[in-house]
């Protein structure tokens, strides 16, 4: 499903936000930096959680595994090169984030339970007519394999059984099998604690933890690069030269290293899979192109920032060369190159609340599809799916949860980027009255 049509539906559909908002979203990036301060926040506004918490509730999914492992398996699979096209990918991608959550508040529609709700599913089934309805249930059908949490599962369960279970004679290595599964209940455990709370608790939660995973990760990679700093010039040349010579994939296939590139930052920022507006949906706000303006931050935040340092400190630290390594374990050895002895327990630690924060958030995703297919009364059965899902994850192949999910997110980017698409005047006559307003000082500030 990941071939040159899809690659085109995302990229070109990106583009051509980018050109048809004529580039002014990102003239007021401090205007949304500003939103998700709370300036703007009016507590009497619909919605469940307000700007930030939605911001946090993304973001906790998409800064997660997606930089440490999806990065490591880019540059394992595409060489340096990827990384561009990931760059290229975010940078349409906060067109696209603009567009699918400034609709994912203009089209909100009620439940069966008479709740308001966002996402793709209720943009398609409140702005377009009845004949569009397929792509509705289609992305609600993926939504509900997509966002599993089987990735983050087995990356975590993978540095727990490779570097801390094996060296310490907990199992042994040809008996791993029992060691994943006794992880992955554990983690049912865990995540079932803040999951059966709703988005409430699970927009809380995420407040604390995507602000402090990110400071930890972000000194921790700033340490590696720091000790690699003459390299680093070299390296982010090499990412450009290699990404269109594509030597390192496939004896210079770059069409496929450009899909490899954008297949990952899809995996990691969400742009234009349809998640990112589950999320934004529901943010308390009554001013659609504020949630569309907050959710344009996450690709910078997620992909420029966070996915270039985990690539750099790969390339600077050479593990990408001398081993055969992929996924987490491949960033792992960065750290334990750059950082003896610490690298381990501090990438453990990141990759613990990158992982738990993401499976918190994705629950959300999923009982919102379920709510539309069946009702919101049952969509809490979810859950338990969910939950029971993270045992799949631990045990199963890299290769095959890979494939799973990609494979839902691909189904899932079908329709969001269709509507969009065509809802997208809609957007830009929204745009067009907002800014103005904002411009002649009309909005009052709830927080100074």
């Amino acid at each position: 499903m990941w071939g040159y049509p899809l690659v085109i539906l995302l990229v070109g559909g990106g583009l051509w936000f980018l050109i048809y908002s004529g580039f002014t979203p990102f003239k007021f990036f401090f205007h949304a930096i500003d939103l998700v301060r709370g300036r703007y926040d009016n507590p009497d506004d619909p919605g469940d959680i307000n700007h930030f918490e939605a911001l946090s509730t993304a973001l906790a999914s998409t800064v997660g595994m997606g930089n440490i492992s999806g990065v490591a398996v880019a540059i394992f699979m595409g060489g340096p090169g990827a990384l561009f096209w990931m760059w290229m990918s975010a940078i349409v991608g906060m067109a696209t984030k603009f567009f699918t959550c400034t609709l994912s508040i203009m089209y909100r529609g009620e439940d069966s339970k008479g709740k308001i709700q966002g996402g793709p599913m209720y943009v398609i089934r409140e702005g377009l007519n009845k004949k569009w309805m397929p792509l509705a249930y289609l992305f609600a059908l993926a939504g509900l394999f997509g966002p599993l949490p089987i990735f983050q599962t087995n990356q975590l369960v993978q540095i727990l059984r490779d570097f801390v279970y094996i060296p310490n004679g907990w199992v042994e290595a040809d008996a791993a099998f029992s060691g994943n599964l006794i992880t992955g209940i554990a983690l049912v455990g865990l995540v079932s604690l803040v999951i059966f709370g709703g988005i409430t608790k699970i927009g809380k939660v995420a407040s604390k933890l995507v602000p402090a995973m990110v400071v930890i990760y972000f000194v921790s990679v700033v340490f590696i690069l720091a000790v690699h700093i003459g390299d680093v010039p070299y390296y982010l040349g090499l990412i450009v030269s290699d990404a269109f010579t594509g030597k390192a994939v496939m004896g210079g296939a770059v069409g496929q290293l450009i899909i490899i590139g954008i297949q990952r930052a899809a995996f990691s920022n969400e742009a234009g899979i349809g998640t990112e507006s589950l999320a934004h949906g529901a943010s308390k706000t009554k001013e659609p192109v504020r949630e569309g303006l907050v959710a344009m931050m996450e690709p910078a935040i997620d992909t420029l920032i966070v996915c270039t340092m985990t690539a750099l400190a790969i390339l600077v630290t050479g593990v990408w060369q001398t081993t055969e390594a992929n996924g987490v374990t491949l960033t792992l050895n960065a750290f334990n190159e750059a950082l003896p002895t610490f690298g381990t327990y501090l990438l453990m630690i990141s990759v613990f609340t990158f992982s738990v924060s993401s499976m918190l958030s994705y629950s959300y995703y999923g009982s919102k599809c379920l709510g539309f297919l069946i009702g919101a009364e049952k969509q809490h059965l979810y859950n338990y799916f969910y939950v029971f899902s993270i045992i799949f994850g631990a045990v199963a192949s890299l290769d095959a949860v890979i494939n799973l999910i990609d494979g839902m997110f691909a189904l899932m980017a079908v329709p969001t980027m269709i509507s969009a698409l065509l809802l997208s005047p809609k957007v830009r006559a929204a745009s067009v009255d907002y800014f103005k307003r904002l411009r002649a000082g009309e909005f009052k500030e709830f927080k100074k």
